[in-house]
């Protein structure tokens, strides 16, 4: 009994106020052709990361370069937190590849034949020469150790199912299935941060703020404030997003359009 109410009590903690007629402004810079490619997002540097064929592309204005594995089967994410180390996960292969920054291969990593314990499902780029891995054998996170080829448990497993993941190089952010957002840093701390909105897509800025999209428009919440601003975009509809630096990209199946905002 005590621990609903607590429960009870700490969700309405978090409770989130769509304010009325509270939009954010943009301004749009410009449009780029997709050319059947799966846009993944851009770094700081003005390279552009895309998904093509299951082949990894990086392009800017004046170079392209690309990486591929066939023996790997399909590439489930691409963590690029760093544009001078990328990190390709291939998940059915249990194996992570990191790359320099022109995709040539740096280390090749099956984790089957480092620990048979670690059945990964999400992998991020830490801090300290490491990874983050959700092991989904034992729902345990994971500091994993790439020059070692060693692991540690950090925190306690994670009750119930995930529905997002994301990390940066201190912290570790998931969703599970009743929309709480959580964070792990390095040395085991885990907070609950929010309970969010329901959510079609999202994408995490940082403990303070997250983009999240439903029915085809684009919100951003302000953890510190508990509101919810509806981002103004000319699209009536849109395939994904990313937001770095005060430029979001919004992205359909034939283009790209970046628009400047601030964020509250």
């Amino acid at each position: 009994m005590m621990k609903n109410v607590v429960y009870f009590f700490l969700l309405f903690g978090f409770t989130l106020v769509f304010g009325q007629n509270k939009k954010l402004k943009t301004t749009e810079l410009n449009t780029t052709e997709l050319e059947n490619k799966t846009f993944i997002g851009f770094d700081g540097l003005g390279n552009n990361y895309y998904i093509k064929d299951n082949v990894f592309i990086k392009q800017n204005d004046t170079q392209k370069w690309e990486y591929k594995n066939v023996a790997l089967g399909k590439i489930t994410s691409v963590d690029y937190v760093n544009p001078l180390q990328l990190v390709v996960f291939y998940e059915d292969f249990n194996t992570i590849i990191t790359l320099d920054n022109q995709l040539n291969e740096i280390q090749k990593l099956n984790l089957f034949d480092i620990d048979n314990t670690i059945f990964a499902s999400k992998i991020g780029l830490a801090s300290q020469n490491q990874f983050w891995i959700y092991n989904s054998l034992t729902q345990q996170i994971l500091l994993f150790d790439y020059l070692k080829k060693t692991s540690k448990e950090i925190g306690n497993p994670i009750q119930g199912d995930i529905q997002y993941t994301q990390s940066d190089f201190n912290n570790f952010y998931w969703i599970d299935d009743v929309n709480n957002w959580y964070a792990i840093d390095i040395f085991g701390k885990v907070a609950l941060l929010a309970n969010i909105p329901p959510f079609e897509k999202i994408q995490i800025i940082d403990s303070e703020k997250l983009l999240f999209s439903r029915d085809n428009v684009l919100y951003c919440l302000n953890n510190l404030t508990k509101t919810v601003y509806e981002i103004e975009i000319v699209e009536k509809s849109f395939q994904n997003y990313y937001y770095k630096d005060q430029i979001l990209a919004i992205f359909t199946n034939q283009q790209i359009k970046n628009y400047k905002i601030k964020l509250p």
